[in-house]
């Protein structure tokens, strides 16, 4: 097993610089994951792990190409993104999950969602609801934050994330794309299907984004309190995928 007691070390720099980068892991195709739960997740997804950065000795068995490298004691917390950081790091290369056929199934769109939080949960819910996956737009947080990767619970793993520009939807024949708002003149999410469609949740702050808005089929609302002004991307993308899992027409 290989060692490593300097700061200084390649391998450290290299996974300090996948935790806070995201052009850094896009271009290594790699991405840094923290905690023994995560990597048996990773395990049985059968994900690509490349080594595994431990201070305390990991007996589980590991497939006989992972690398495993025993840090001098306190280095886990000067590349984890966290403040008390797990036992273990581990890094994984970026799955190739092909092209999205975004024709048919149920998908939720996130148009320039920015909280990597909010993404790790819808990420997990989608998963929880066999939703076909998970599209990307604009300006949204790196599905591969490690604060997006903790949210998702393992879920990153499983669930299919993908990147998409406006051209690319705009060449979908027939597609029902269904905008989220917080508008009187929407409508009521349980009086419509939304089984094959591809629903639209906008940013924290500004809604969804006009170049979306234009090419959605229909607008739907959540009914809500008067005295509530909205919900949270991830509790409105919650109930939006429960409805959709729900739907018997």
């Amino acid at each position: 097993m290989e060692k490593i007691t300097s700061r200084r070390n390649p391998i450290l720099v290299h996974a300090k610089k996948l935790s806070s980068s995201r052009s850094y892991r896009h271009t290594h195709n790699e991405f840094i994951c923290d905690g023994a739960k995560l990597l048996d997740e990773a395990l049985k997804c059968e994900i690509k792990i490349k080594c595994v950065l431990i201070e305390k000795p990991y007996v589980q068995k590991l497939p006989d190409e992972v690398k495993v490298i025993e840090l001098g004691e306190g280095m886990l917390k000067t590349i984890s993104a966290l403040k008390n950081p797990h036992d273990l790091l581990f890094i994984c290369e970026i799955p190739n999950l092909g092209h999205a056929d975004i024709s048919r199934g149920t998908y939720i769109l996130l148009d320039n969602v920015q909280d990597p939080g909010n993404i790790g949960t819808i990420i997990r819910t989608a998963d929880a609801f066999s939703i076909d996956g998970i599209l990307l737009y604009g300006d949204s947080a790196d599905v591969y934050n490690p604060k997006t990767i903790r949210a998702s619970m393992g879920a990153i793993f499983r669930q299919r994330v993908f990147k998409v520009d406006i051209d690319a939807l705009c060449e979908i024949n027939n597609a029902q794309i269904i905008g989220t708002s917080a508008g009187s003149n929407a409508l009521c999410i349980s009086d419509i299907s939304l089984k094959d469609s591809i629903i639209v949740l906008g940013n924290e702050g500004q809604g969804i984004s006009e170049e979306l808005r234009n090419i959605c089929t229909k607008m739907v609302t959540i009914p809500i309190s008067e005295n509530s002004e909205s919900l949270n991307v991830g509790a409105a993308a919650s109930i939006i995928m429960w409805e959709a899992k729900n739907d018997k027409r």
